[in-house]
């Protein structure tokens, strides 16, 4: 069988002139290291408004919470929504108001709920009895929001199951917050991360729209819808271009709320953030299990642990390159930890050189979003990922 030469599509991910900018840039520096353009982050926020400029932009902090994203952000009138109060700190630090602030994590402790009420937080998410009434308690006259159950079919990185509640309980929800005190103001969702089905928006849609007309029917106008997340990143496996989102969701809207559109908010993480990033990373080992394995493990100083978390299941896969010429040969690719969990790709197998060597070098693209964010502290004693910005 004739052997293939090993090719890497580099201009669909960065231009030569960056990505010699970034080789520059990284030569001196221990890897595994994260680059982050944040300029490029500033440039796909103003996509995002041209492309739906019915929306607002609340950037979900968790995906990439560096204070100089969050200040390109800022300084282009984002709002944020924010899991934590440490998140909320940060934001208050970086001189945003309160008023920009949304409190999206249905999982809150009752403290936290006083703490952000005191910062001057009036806008939260919940999808639960329970909370609802911690809200109540520590967030009296606050604008609250609830999240509906929904199905993640056709996103790489599925958020059902632990987050909202089905339409029937979100009603009664709705309903309690009115008596309780609490300003019954809208409803979100999540079709899931990296969302390739545009039609899971429209399904999400209709539930939406039958809670709008039967809290109606009770008196109770809502006034706004959080489509959350879901839109794309550059990863390996194509996905429909921005444009076509904005416009298969702003028809949805229209079929199921004509022209008068209640306030719609977005929360984009991995859209803004993940194509901006670079981890530049290093070969560590090259070796076969048995004599007449066909392939070979490679083990990168970066994995599971390291900030590639969302390669569990292979679930998010990320486009790698490495800069040597020679025929493609298949590879299973592997962090650096003592866990036997810390398998990068086995099923999906990624194509190298044959000349690759320990010592090289690889980048991985599309990391911006969901890996310093996420990696251990110590595991192994190895130090969280270290990032830059350009």
């Amino acid at each position: 069988m004739k052997k293939e030469e090993y090719r890497f599509p580099l201009e669909e991910y960065i231009s030569s002139r960056d990505f010699k900018r970034i080789k520059s840039f990284s030569r001196d520096k221990e890897t595994p290291l994260l680059i982050v353009d944040v300029e490029k982050i500033g440039n796909i926020y103003d996509q995002i408004t041209e492309n739906m400029p019915f929306v607002k932009i609340y950037y979900a902090v968790k995906a990439n919470p560096m204070d100089e994203v969050i200040t390109i952000l800022r300084d282009r009138g984002s709002n944020f929504d924010v899991a934590t109060i440490y998140e909320v700190d940060q934001l208050l630090r970086l001189g945003i108001e309160p008023e920009r602030i949304s409190y999206g994590n249905t999982i809150k402790k009752e403290k936290d709920i006083a703490y952000a009420y005191e910062k001057g937080i009036r806008l939260f998410v919940t999808d639960s009895d329970n909370d609802l009434k911690k809200l109540a308690r520590n967030a009296p006259g606050s604008r609250v929001f609830f999240r509906v159950l929904t199905e993640s079919d056709g996103a790489d990185w599925p958020l059902s199951r632990k987050f909202g509640a089905h339409p029937d309980i979100i009603y009664k929800l709705i309903l309690k917050s009115h008596s309780l005190g609490l300003e019954p103001y809208g409803l979100s969702f999540h079709v899931g991360s990296q969302q390739r089905d545009i039609g899971q928006w429209d399904n999400a849609l209709s539930k939406c729209k039958y809670l709008f007309t039967a809290a109606a029917e009770k008196g109770i106008q809502l006034k706004m819808i959080n489509l959350g997340g879901g839109f794309p990143a550059k990863y390996l496996s194509p996905a429909n271009e921005l444009e076509t989102y904005a416009h298969e969701i702003y028809r949805f809207l229209q079929e199921d709320f004509g022209e008068d559109l209640p306030e719609i908010i977005i929360e984009p993480g991995r859209s803004l953030t993940a194509d901006a990033g670079i981890i530049v990373s290093e070969i560590v080992l090259i070796s076969k299990k048995s004599r007449l394995n066909q392939y070979k493990w490679v083990y990168l100083d970066i994995g599971k642990f390291g900030g590639l978390i969302e390669t569990l299941d292979e679930c998010i896969k990320y486009p790698i390159y490495c800069e040597k010429k020679g025929y493609a040969e298949e590879v299973i690719l592997a962090g650096p930890t003592c866990d036997s969990m810390d398998i990068l790709y086995e099923d999906h197998k990624y194509t190298f050189p044959h000349t690759m060597k320990e010592g090289n070098r690889v980048y991985i693209f599309t990391t911006g979003a969901y890996t310093q964010s996420y990696c251990s502290v110590a595991f192994n004693g190895f130090p969280p990922l270290k990032a830059y910005v350009i």
